[in-house]
């Protein structure tokens, strides 16, 4: 760890910028403005546009292979790099950041302090200082006492590298030295990329501890009943989380320990391309004063949000504190879950809109991932497309899934927690012909999961992929809770449903399974 303290002391050698340390959320907005950063919107909001990188860009990410991490790390899964080339890299920004203003926030990371992690963030740019001090928890609002920090991220999108030189896919660069711990973020303005380090990070050092770290939201209930919300980007963790009836714990990053579980962000980061104060008010209103938005579309003269556009970007993203959420929980800390609902958006618009899994599936689902990849999230993605995705989250997971699959299995089972897997996707036809399941149906099914409800309703088994589906909902119609009866054409369902079957088995063949777990995935056709 000689390196982490050294940060500040090798920018200050030659350095000839201003230093801003620990400023305030209206001083960085107020800078932020007169560095022409970003504009001010109605709401009281800062937009900014990230340029060519509007999403995280996981072919330009590394991780330091070194005697520490060498046997540790899921290569198979992460790019290696060098020390010698990391080192250069660094050195490079150090460079580059010798003229610059920079900005300073200490905050940390795992609302449960027996697991925090201390983190300095140095930026090249205000509002990307003010975006991550509003995404980690801060120190002078928890009681925590400031120290050093045991972790530290430099991020100056205006340093490109060199793709032959510097040993890099592009111009970008997201390098993760666990060993040093230490990450270097360039050539991308994209604030995702900061947060989702950080979670790299915790998924790192958390399994050491016993301690699953989970990318879900969480939210509480008024008699304490805790539950989780699995998925990747867009599936729907930070809507369906945002219950107006429910305490919101954390909306994408979380740990479970013996304790329970514990948010380890302090802000949501949340999508909000077609956002409506119908569908989602507590997103909407949670973007005010001290919030960023980015690659929103903004009318000139009224300065209103154009949140249906998609000019820029479908991963329009918005980034606020937690305490923006009524009556959220800050820092957040809860107990065992007792319902988990694994999220996809099934792009074949075959999977039912809610199913119950045994423990076996769970491990099943979990392993797999399933969902599709949402327009805008990463580079290249213009349409949804159907990908695998272990444990919900295998972009950021150094370690092999079978170290957070095997934390999930003994934690369910010792704390007895049902676990439901709900289609957020398409429905009446894939993607294209189908529509996307009404989100106020999705809502009343999760409500009904948690609340217990069909632990007194019929269930019947799905010939295809072996799930139970319940029969009746209340306030929804009994034909949207069978995918098939969507359908027009009964066969092509069924043919599009193997199709998916197939799919399931042909990625779970990188495991090595159980064979109770193998059977109780989807069945294929004869």
């Amino acid at each position: 760890m000689a390196r982490i303290c050294n940060v500040l002391s090798d920018l200050r050698e030659n350095y000839a910028g201003c230093l801003y340390n620990n400023l305030s959320v209206p001083r960085l907005k107020e800078l932020s403005l007169q560095r022409k950063e970003g504009i001010l919107t109605a709401s009281g909001a800062l937009r900014v546009s990230t340029g060519k990188y509007t999403g995280r860009s996981p072919g330009d990410k590394f991780i330091v292979c070194d005697p520490e991490t060498k046997d540790r790390v899921d290569w198979k899964n992460n790019q290696a790099m060098s020390p010698e080339v990391f080192w250069r890299l660094y050195n490079k920004m150090i460079h580059y950041l010798q003229n610059k203003d920079l900005f300073v926030f200490d905050g940390y990371a795992g609302a449960d302090r027996s697991s925090s992690l201390a983190i300095r963030v140095i930026n090249e740019f205000a509002w990307q200082n003010l975006f991550i001090h509003q995404l980690l928890l801060r120190t002078y609002d928890t009681g925590r006492e400031t120290g050093e920090p045991e972790f530290t991220i430099l991020a100056a999108p205006g340093c490109t590298a060199d793709p032959v030189a510097d040993a890099t896919k592009s111009e970008a660069f997201i390098i993760l030295n666990l060993t040093e711990r230490l990450v270097l973020i360039g050539g991308t303005h994209y604030a995702g990329e900061m947060k989702k380090s950080v979670f790299s990070a915790m998924n790192y050092f958390l399994p050491r501890q016993s301690i699953l770290s989970m990318h879900c939201s969480a939210n509480q209930g008024v008699g304490g009943d805790i539950a989780l919300f699995f998925g990747l980007s867009g599936t729907g963790k930070t809507s369906l989380s945002a219950d107006p009836d429910r305490q919101l714990i954390g909306d994408d990053e979380h740990g479970w320990s013996d304790r329970g579980i514990f948010n380890i962000e302090g802000g949501c980061y949340a999508k909000c391309i077609h956002l409506s104060r119908e569908n989602e008010p507590q997103i909407w209103d949670a973007i005010q004063f001290g919030s960023v938005l980015e690659n929103v579309v903004i009318d000139e003269d009224s300065r209103q949000p154009d949140y249906a556009s998609e000019a820029i970007t479908e991963n329009t993203r918005a980034a606020y504190p937690i305490r923006h959420i009524p009556h959220s929980i800050y820092p957040g800390i809860g107990g065992h879950p007792s319902t988990i609902l694994f999220l996809t958006a099934d792009a074949f618009g075959v999977l039912p809109p809610i199913a119950k899994l045994s423990p076996e599936q769970a491990m099943f689902y979990f392993l797999s991932g399933y969902t599709s990849k949402l327009a805008g999230t990463e580079r290249g993605i213009a349409e949804p497309q159907a990908t695998f995705s272990a444990c919900f989250g295998s972009p950021f997971l150094p370690l092999p899934p079978a170290a957070y699959a095997d934390l999930l299995k003994e934690k369910i089972t010792r704390h007895q927690t049902q676990v439901f897997l709900i289609n957020t996707g398409w429905q009446g036809g894939r993607y294209g012909t189908g529509k996307r399941i009404n989100i106020q149906y999705t809502r009343r099914m999760v409500a009904a999961a948690i609340n217990g409800q069909f632990n007194q309703t019929a269930f019947t088994d799905h010939p295809v992929f072996n799930l139970s589906m319940p029969l009746h909902c209340s306030g929804i119609p009994d034909s949207v809770l069978n995918p098939q009866d969507s359908w027009a054409d009964p066969q092509e369902y069924r043919q599009t449903a193997w199709k998916l079957a197939e799919m399931f088995h042909k990625n779970l063949e990188k495991f090595v399974l159980p064979p109770e777990v193998v059977q109780s995935g989807p069945h294929l056709p004869l």
